[in-house]
Formats: C-alpha cells, structure tokens, sequence
C-alpha cells in the first residue's frame, strides 16, 4: 500500500502550475502533492474574504505539499502564501524545551536543579520545584495570565514583559499542589525556562535560540517576538470573528518561551525532521525531549519536555497545538511512518489540530485505525444526570442527558459520584451534590470586601435585584449563579465562599483551570 501511495504523489505533480501563484519569486517550490485533492477541500472554506491557514507536509524526510489559503492582511488584500509567518503559540514550548536541553548536555545546568537556583524570584514554597517539574507542567506553578486575568488584565490588554510576569511569580504564595505530584498546564514555567537559558547563557533568549537551534536547522524565517513592534516581513495579521465581522486580534506582549515563535509551516518540517535526523543535538538528545514525563509516585503520564506523546487512531504520535490572540497552530509527527503536518492559521475560530489530523488522514491513509468510541450514551447520561463537585478543586460539573460536557475523560458513575480520568492517567472524584436556591436573605450573608494582594485586586460582592454579583475596578460586574452550598459559577470561573468554625463568611477562593485556589480575604 505504501508504493501505491507514493505513487499517486508523483502522478498529482502534473498539477503543480496551480499552486504558482501562492510562491514568491525566488523561493524553491515544494513538489504540490495532494492526493485527490482531499488538502484543499479541507481548506476550502478560507477564501479570498476570510484570513485563513498554511499547510505543510512531509514524508520520509522530504517535503512534499507547502499551500497557503485564505488571506493574510484582509486590509491590504494580501494573501497567505505557503511562506507566510504566523505566530506559532504554545507549539513554541518545545522550542524552550530543547534549549535548556542543550544548556543540560553541556553540564551548565541539570535539569533536576532547583528553579530557585536560577530564579531566586520565584518563592520558597518548602518543597522540592525543579526545572524538570516545570518543562513537564507538574510544578504546580499558577499560570500567570490566568492570575492577571482574575485580576482584571487579562493578557492581550497589557503589553506584559518577563518583568511582570517574575513579579507576578514573585507573589504567589501558594502552588496549586505539590510538585510532582499533578499535572497541570502552566506557561509561567516555560517563561521561566527562557529566563533561565538566558541567564546560563549569558545570550539572550531569542540569540541563544537562533544561533544553536534555529540556524543550523536552516529555519531562516523564524524568530521570537520579543519585541511586538518590530518590523517582520511577510508576517500575517491574527483575526477574531463574531457574526461574520473580522477584527484584528495580535499579541502586543514581550513574553515569549512560552509562545511567540513566529515561524512558517517550512521551518517548522524542518524542526521535526531533526528528530529523525538529527542536526542538533544527536539520537540520545532527541529521544530524551520525546520520552513521556513521570509522576514522583513513578506513574508516567503523556507530556515530554514541550510535547505531547500520544497516540491518534493507532499510530504513535508526537505533538503539540498552539493559540495567541488570533493565531491557531498545530505541528505533528508520526515516527513510525515518517510522516509529518504543520498548520498554521490565523483566525481564532480555526481548529488547527482538527484541520491538521484532516490532512494526516490523506497522507497516512490505510495505516490509521478506527479508535474505540468510548462517549457514554444518553441513556447513561440520563442515569447520571446531576451536580457534581470536584473532591480536589471543588469545581462544579453539571451532567445531563441532552448535553455532554464530560469531554475527553473516561467517566465511572456510581450511587455517591463519579470518577474521571484524564490521558495523564490522573483520576479526579466527584460527589454529587444538590444545586443550591438561596434567597435573598441567604445572599447577604456573602455581601463584602474580598482582597487578595497575589493578583492584587478586590472584589465587593453585593446582593442586586435578589441576585449576587462581584465587582470589579473599575467597571466590572459579574454576575454569581449558585451551583451548590457556598459555590458560585461566573467569567471568573468557580467562586467558593469559605466560612470559619462558627459558620460566619470569612473568605472566597477562585478556582480555575490553571489557578486552583486563589484565596481572597474578607475586610
């Protein structure tokens, strides 16, 4: 089957002249190779009206389709050529990964090594937090963005730098839980990544990364956005749309190591190719950013050192996805067939990881597997229906037949709750818990100051129109709709009241994704 494939790639060269108009003069053209033209299709719903995505593929160490569609600059009728630059968002973390890697191999550093070694910003929480812990996304560290967001400055509405996010660091004083011992995604730790190359280094960031990565790779068109207003030719601009109307959507941080690439579908073959090949580092240095992390209790869970090592409908799979402000991004590689797919868009409705496995189904063809179906039925939901509250964070999960919001997790029910386990092996339980109908009356009880100086803001809470709110400076009020005792759903995320032995409101935590416990005190 394999030779039947590889032939029909050559035959679909007789269409290349179509694909002329999306190359610049003087660059070399990657051979069109889309079979039946199944890529296009994909695509067809980015036009000459919409931004939209590259695409780039790769086979046995070649690159084989290279095709842009859609628009780069809707203002300036510009349209996105396979060469176009995009921002590549988290896809950037294994980037900061294999530097650090780098800096290990040369005995300036070890990986084990305490993260307050480096960055004695960050506090001393009593425990073991170490740069593995953080390449891994099991230090327990807050996201930053996520705590600026509940305090009101959410990322892409300041123009933050490494300074704000070590002073947010700096802050904290509390992880979300041991290291080690749960895993959580945090970017605060690849940012610190990136404080730490550049600190061992004695280069910048972005010149330690060009020189050992980027330029013996051949990446000529990839850099950090490091500085947000500098020039970048050929760069795209990133959209948002909402009923049909584009809006700009970009990223004006000097943050980076977390994301920030700015990258083509070119350079980035190339990226994953050195790990078939390598050009930096060698076969033990490759294998090891690709070896699936460990837990302290020594269970393995599924992230590398900036990459996910999964499986997709049978087949080993080596990736990472990507979004900053309007960008969409997804690289992918199948080592057992040698395949590889970039893609990169720019609008935030784009589903790049779905766009991409489109396109890995043309090229990998009879070699996938049908994967097990593992969605409970509506008549399991049905039996399931109810409130649920997280024994670990206390958020709240609410389970009915005609809305499935169990996600990717494989969920047991039983008389007392539930279980969910992740693709990390982690398993989190759920008490059924009744929904809660406070009165008005029940509502004072949580009216008040609430400060908290981690993210460094207040939050009044104040009964309005028999309903609770919160707010915010300046002008921010979010309304509170009750879930069960004490707990609150808003655009903060969880909101969970917390009282002192002889019953009396004391305090409130938000609880989010990435934050698990940010604990506001009561004036």
């Amino acid at each position: 089957m394999k030779l039947a494939v590889r032939r029909s790639w050559f035959v679909v060269l007789v269409t290349i002249s179509a694909t002329l108009s999306s190359w610049a003069p003087g660059l070399p053209l990657i051979a069109a190779a889309d079979p039946d033209g199944k890529v296009d299709a994909v695509f067809a719903k980015y036009t000459s009206t919409t931004p939209g995505c590259t695409v780039g593929v790769a086979t046995d160490g070649k690159p084989v389709l290279a095709r842009g569609y859609g628009m780069a600059d809707l203002e300036h009728d510009v349209r996105i050529a396979p060469e176009s630059i995009f921002e590549a968002g988290s896809v950037s973390k294994q980037f900061t990964a294999a530097a650090v890697l780098l800096l290990a191999r040369e005995g300036k550093l070890s990986i084990d090594d305490p993260v307050r070694k480096y960055v004695p910003e960050v506090p001393d929480y009593g425990m073991p937090l170490t740069i593995r812990h953080m390449l891994t996304h099991t230090s327990g560290l807050r996201d930053w963005g996520s705590v600026a967001g509940i305090g009101g400055w959410p990322r892409t509405s300041r123009a933050y730098t490494h300074a704000h996010v070590l002073e947010i660091v700096s802050r904290q004083r509390a992880l979300n839980f041991t290291p080690g011992t749960h895993w959580s995604y945090s970017n605060t730790g690849f940012n610190l990544a990136a404080i730490i190359v550049s600190r061992v280094s004695g280069q910048s960031f972005a010149d330690f990364t060009r020189d050992r990565l980027f330029t013996p790779l051949g990446m000529t068109r990839t850099s950090w956005r490091d500085d947000f207003t500098r020039i970048v030719k050929g760069r795209t601009i990133a959209y948002a749309e909402r009923d049909g109307v584009y809006r700009t959507l970009m990223p004006f941080e000097n943050v980076y190591g977390n994301g920030g690439l700015l990258t083509t579908v070119g350079d980035l073959l190339k990226w994953n190719e050195n790990f078939s090949a390598p050009v930096v580092g060698d076969a033990a240095f490759v294998e090891e950013q690709q070896r699936p992390g460990k837990f302290s209790d020594g269970r393995p869970h599924l992230y590398a050192f900036g990459l996910y090592a999964r499986t997709y409908k049978g087949v080993r799979e080596v990736s990472h996805s990507g979004s900053t402000a309007g960008y969409r991004a997804f690289l992918t590689r199948y080592p057992d067939q040698r395949v590889s797919v970039a893609v990169l868009c720019n609008v935030a409705t784009a589903n790049a990881t779905q766009l991409a496995h489109q396109v890995a189904d043309v090229y990998l063809g009879d070699r996938l597997k049908a994967e097990p179906r593992t969605a409970p039925s509506s008549a399991q939901l049905a039996e399931a229906a109810g409130l649920y509250r997280s024994t670990l964070t206390g958020e709240a999960i609410a389970i009915g037949a005609e809305r499935n919001v169990l996600g990717s997790r494989t969920w047991t029910f039983d008389a007392r709750g539930a279980a969910a386990t992740d693709e990390h092996g982690q398993i989190e339980t759920y008490e059924r818990v009744e929904r809660a109908k406070p009165t008005a009356q029940d509502l004072q009880a949580y009216s008040g100051v609430y400060e908290n100086e981690e993210a460094e803001t207040t939050l009044r809470a104040a009964v309005a129109g028999g309903k609770l709110v919160a707010k915010r400076r300046p002008d921010t009020t979010i309304a509170l709709t009750p879930l069960y005792s004490d707990a609150f759903s808003g655009t903060l995320g969880t909101i969970i009241f917390r009282r002192d032995t002889t019953g009396k409101v004391t305090a409130l935590s938000v609880v989010e994704d990435r934050v698990w416990d940010l604990r506001f005190t009561k004036r």
